[in-house]
């Protein structure tokens, strides 16, 4: 899955537009390195993403296409 989807299908960031414009910004990192939004997910990727407020790193536990609102935090956890 690509990562802009993941991060709106985990419910991290909320419009994919969005996640596609952090992607593109330079502000997403998966494993050490600058990823891009097409970069494709897998289980096990850390990924962080630096916001100008704040910072959100968290591990890749689950990689779905779709998933129940109760269910997202089983897709991820935070570092």
């Amino acid at each position: 899955m690509r990562l802009d989807k993941y991060l709106k299908v985990s419910r991290i960031i909320k419009r994919r537009t969005v996640a596609n414009e952090v992607c593109d910004a330079g502000k997403a990192v998966v494993n050490g390195k600058v990823a891009r939004a097409s970069y494709d997910v897998k289980v096990g990727d850390v990924v962080e993403l630096n916001f100008e407020s704040r910072s959100v790193k968290f591990r890749v536990d689950k990689v779905v296409e779709t998933i129940r609102k109760e269910d997202v935090s089983s897709m991820y956890t935070p570092l």
